[in-house]
This record gives structure tokens, sequence and C-alpha cells, in this order.
């Protein structure tokens, strides 16, 4: 059984522990997205740190549709936060590019301006910033490499969706931020529709090898196969001189 409240509060020593080693005073800088996993992470940074030193980081592409649950989270939590709409640097980019941009890097682009983003707020604000992912979406490869899938320090890498609402319910965040349903924020589907599955089901075989689709089975084999390189350090040369 998973013991929600004995992980939290390992979890609030590990990020106490990091920033006294890797940052003493620092900040902690998270992007908020308005979904489970930013609003976890962020929570566990206000109890590790004190609200004082947590910032969240909001950002539009545009008009969101969501970003009232964003602004819920901030609230509730009493952070300093900032608003900052990529729109502008996203067209700014497209419109230079000097040929049409496949779907795949389109979609990809935004998440990539803001984590260069986090990292512009941090660097001025004597920060660190946040990973927000979990070990479902990365077991998948359900994140865009150098965009939501980098940080200085990593609270949920290790824990599956259900874990992460698990944390998030002990730590007395709103059930509607906790139970959103997860969209990737790129195409306008669900997580679970662009995967051809659930992350109940995803979350079972990642924790009791269990899964009773062997189609399922494969689909997910093969996802964490192809997008193992998302968790590697890069490749480099070794001379052996």
């Amino acid at each position: 059984m998973f013991d929600a409240v004995k992980v939290k509060d390992a979890c609030v020593r590990w990020i106490r522990d990091f920033f006294e080693e890797n940052g003493k005073g620092c900040n902690a800088v998270v992007g908020i997205s308005g979904g489970k996993d930013s609003s976890v992470v962020a929570a566990l940074c206000v109890e590790a740190l004190g609200r004082d030193r947590v910032i969240g980081v909001l950002m539009p592409n545009g008009v969101q549709a969501d970003i009232d649950m964003a602004k819920l989270l901030v609230r509730h939590l009493g952070i300093r936060h900032y608003i900052v709409n990529i729109k502008d640097a996203v067209d700014g980019v497209v419109r230079n590019i000097p040929f049409e941009l496949s779907e795949q890097s389109r979609q990809n682009l935004p998440p990539r301006i803001r984590m260069s983003t986090l990292y512009a707020v941090s660097q001025s604000n004597n920060g660190r910033v946040a990973n927000t992912c979990n070990l479902s979406e990365d077991w998948v490869g359900y994140s865009t490499r150098y965009g939501d899938s980098v940080g200085d320090f990593s609270p949920c890498s290790n824990l599956t969706v259900q874990e992460v609402k698990a944390i998030g319910r002990v730590l007395g965040l709103p059930s509607e931020l906790v139970d959103k349903v997860p969209t990737d924020g790129l195409c306008g589907k669900t997580d679970e529709d662009n995967l051809g599955f659930t992350y109940a089901e995803l979350d079972r075989y990642i924790r009791e090898g269990v899964i009773d689709d062997p189609e399922k089975k494969e689909n997910i084999d093969r996802r964490h196969r192809n997008n193992l390189f998302k968790l590697q350090l890069m490749p480099s040369f070794d001379p052996e001189i």
C-alpha cells in the first residue's frame, strides 16, 4: 500500500536538503499549468521552503481556456506569481523560420519556450527550476525534450499519476486541481486519448507488472523503448586519451 503521508514528508525533506546543498536561500520556480503535477510540486515546495520562497509562473500561449485553474492554485498557496504570455515568442519563431514547421515541431515549440521563460525568471530571482513530470509520463515519453522534461530538481519523477494524486489530497489541494482530467496542452486532446490507455492501467503495469490487454501492453512497451533516450544523459564521445 502506498503511504502518501510518509512519502510526502520524505519528499519535503528531500526538497529542503536539495536547497541546502544546491542553493541555500534560493527560491523554487514552478511553471503552473493548473494540472495536478504542477499543483503538487508547488505545494510540496511551499511546505518545504515556505510560500515566500516559491514563485509560480503562468505561461499561456495566447488564450488558455483553463488558466483559472492555475490562478486558483497560486491563490490557494498564497505564492508570488507572474503571468508571461508566450504567444509573441512562439509566433516570432514560427514566422522567422524559412520553411513550414512540421506539426510535431509546432506542438513542441511552446513547451520549449516555456522552459526558456522559466529559466529567465529563475536566473533573475535567485531561483532553481522545478521539474513537474511524473513517473507515468516519463515511462512512455509523454513530455517534450528540453521542454517540460527538464529542470534543476524533480520531486515527482519517481511517483506514478495515482501516487501524485494521493499526495495532492494529503497536501489539501482543491479536488478540481488534483482530479482535473489531464490534457497535453498541445493538441487539445486528453492524455489518455492520445496514449491509448488509461493512467490507472499504466500505473498498475509499472508498479505490479500486470496489464490485461496485450495490445495496450505492447503500446506501453513500445513507447517506453522508443523514449528511453529522453531520460538519459546526452551521448558524448570519449577519445580514451
